[in-house]
């Protein structure tokens, strides 16, 4: 028997892709200004602790993981935090908001066949042509909200490797963390792999020695502001909200939601800066929501040869 939809967990999903939407263009703003490894470090610090007060007011206790629970998360916290975010910041020093969010649109596709491949997780024609639908949906918007990310800049070809690599790392980041949401629960398995990410982004921003008194001194109000919106809204919350829809419906039906980030982008700034709705972008959202309902319809009875 197949359980109803979790509307609510479909609400959670859209919400932090809502929250994600901004990111990409925070981060450009950060990296203008801030050194991306400083930036990457501050941001988790500010995550670390945000999770760290919230656990102490709800009272909840940090859990103590087992040797092999421990290489796990220092896995998350190595691709999820460390690794992706030292991309991220990186290649938005190349490449600009639209054209990240383009190549971070492809992250349904990859979570999709590595699902697919490692965890023989069956998808079905219908979930195969949902996340197709996503990937040109997401395209659409983007490229019709900005006609020029496609034109070839010196250097692009660096950001849009680096940018790749939070996909890489993204997909680790959630693929790996099945056992781990299950036994831990998101709370705790999103607080371990933040904490682990941040201690190695500071060892190797205080090695290269980027973490000075006179690099904070330096960060000003907007860029504080910033780096309170990446790390405690952008990581500590979003991330949460991202492991419970994982461990509710499965790393492939929530990747979908991804390709909300470049139409929910492209809404905040019709109502906030009066940007124009072309029909172009309201198709692709269209084609974005028409992919996820068929990734998140429930999979036909396999047939008797397991088709």
């Amino acid at each position: 028997m197949t359980s109803s939809p979790d509307h609510s967990t479909y609400l959670k999903l859209a919400a932090v892709t809502v929250i994600w939407g901004g990111t990409f263009v925070a981060g450009r703003y950060l990296a203008a200004d801030l050194e991306p490894l400083l930036a990457a470090t501050l941001r988790f610090l500010l995550a670390s602790v945000a999770l760290l007060a919230f656990m102490a007011c709800a009272r909840v206790r940090l859990s103590r993981p087992d040797a092999r629970q421990f290489v796990r998360l220092a896995v998350l916290g190595c691709f999820g935090i460390f690794f992706y975010n030292l991309c991220f910041f990186y290649g938005l020093h190349y490449i600009n908001a639209s054209r990240a969010s383009l190549i971070v649109a492809l992250n349904p596709a990859v979570i999709g066949v590595a699902s697919w491949l490692l965890f023989k997780e069956r998808l079905g024609a219908a979930r195969w042509l949902g996340i197709a639908l996503c990937l040109a949906g997401a395209g659409t918007v983007i490229v019709s909200r900005n006609p020029q990310l496609l034109q070839a800049v010196d250097n692009a070809w660096r950001g849009d490797l680096l940018i790749f690599g939070c996909v890489v790392g993204w997909g680790v980041y959630s693929l790996c963390s099945r056992e781990l949401n299950q036994r831990l629960g998101p709370l705790q398995t999103v607080t371990w792999s933040i904490l682990l990410g941040t201690g190695m982004l500071m060892i190797t921003t205080l090695i290269s020695g980027r973490l000075t008194l006179n690099a904070l001194a330096a960060v000003h109000l907007p860029q504080l502001l910033g780096l309170l919106y990446l790390g405690v809204v952008g990581s500590a919350v979003a991330y949460i909200g991202w492991y419970d829809g994982i461990r509710r419906i499965g790393a492939t039906r929530a990747g979908v939601f991804i390709a909300l980030n470049p139409l929910t982008a492209v809404i905040c700034g019709a109502v906030l800066l009066d940007e124009q709705l072309t029909p172009p972008m309201l198709l692709g959202g269209a084609v974005i929501l028409l992919g996820i309902y068929l990734c998140n319809k429930p999979l036909a009875p396999a047939g008797p040869m397991g088709i």
